[in-house]
């Protein structure tokens, strides 16, 4: 399967191949991380990155694209109610709202963790994964905002 994260050491974007019993590693800083042996590579149980268990299913499209075909189909439709043509105007919100439904049938699924961002792509995630929750997500970016506030107001060694 195929891991795409950040490097929790040096935060360097990084993209491998993981596989049971093979480390994930950062060629940057050498950070390195053991993949558990047992770990299912198509599905796995927690996050191999920062070994968080809360996994969420998202489709596997990128949002920079969605928001311009959000924004193309509202520009194409205003114009044509610009121009008086209602039918067009129609027919351009139908071809975007037919052309998301399609992509959200045909895009498959991939596990994001919510710790750390972390996404897995080639599994096939079934309903053991549940889609995005609000509330565990806020419940990790509190946690991480704890964390950075105890590292900045921890005393430095000055030596």
């Amino acid at each position: 399967m195929l891991v795409r994260f950040r490097c929790p050491h040096c935060e360097a974007q990084l993209r491998q191949l993981a596989s049971a019993g093979d480390p994930l590693t950062c060629p940057h800083c050498q950070w390195s991380r053991p993949t558990p042996a047992q770990t299912a590579p198509e599905r796995p149980a927690k996050c191999l990155v920062c070994g968080c268990e809360d996994l969420w299913r998202q489709k596997d499209f990128p949002q920079k694209l969605g928001v311009a075909m959000v924004a193309l189909g509202a520009i194409g439709s205003t114009l044509a109610i610009a121009f008086y043509m209602p039918g067009t105007a129609m027919a351009v919100l139908l071809f975007f709202a037919f052309t998301d439904l399609l992509l959200y049938t045909l895009m498959p699924d991939v596990l994001v963790c919510y710790r750390c961002s972390a996404r897995y792509r080639d599994p096939t995630p079934g309903s053991e994964f549940p889609a995005f929750n609000l509330e565990t997500a806020e419940r990790y970016r509190q946690e991480a905002a704890r964390v950075a506030e105890a590292r900045s107001s921890a005393p430095r060694a000055e030596g």
